[in-house]
């Protein structure tokens, strides 16, 4: 009887640690390891819908990676940098530039130039359930 629940115990800890490791691997896959989630809420009126704010910070040399949302992000740059779009030359995203990328809409794709990181507050209301960020090749 012992040997039986021993049993039925590891085999529930491999288990659970398979659906954490993969609910993990997925959270890297999809989202922004600059993102730093503040709050979530279900959207009032909108079942399916949810509002997350976040902030993010990019240093000089990392990329914003061309991605879409299942939803709208409305942003706010509250540190602005100069950012580089490949082919491209360097442009500023001054502080203060409101944002604002529509669903399904294919954005970001350049790089954090210079010698100042990019901070961002973002509002997202989006799909729940699904991954808040797609990458776009």
């Amino acid at each position: 009887m012992k040997k039986i629940a021993a049993r039925t115990l590891v085999g529930t800890l491999i288990f659970g640690s398979g659906i954490a490791t993969g609910l993990v691997a997925h959270a890297l896959m999809t989202d922004s390891p600059q993102r730093v989630e503040q709050k979530r809420a279900d959207l009032s009126g909108a079942p399916g819908m949810e509002v997350i704010e976040s902030t993010a910070e990019y240093k000089p040399g990392e990329l914003v990676a061309k991605h879409l949302h299942h939803g709208i992000e409305a942003a706010f740059v509250v540190q602005g940098a100069m950012i580089q779009l490949p082919g491209k030359e360097p442009t500023m995203l001054a502080t203060g530039t409101p944002i604002m990328n529509l669903r399904d809409v294919a954005h970001g794709g350049f790089k954090v130039v210079g010698d100042t990181s990019l901070k961002l507050f973002t509002v997202h209301v989006v799909d729940k359930g699904k991954p808040l960020y797609d990458p776009v090749d």
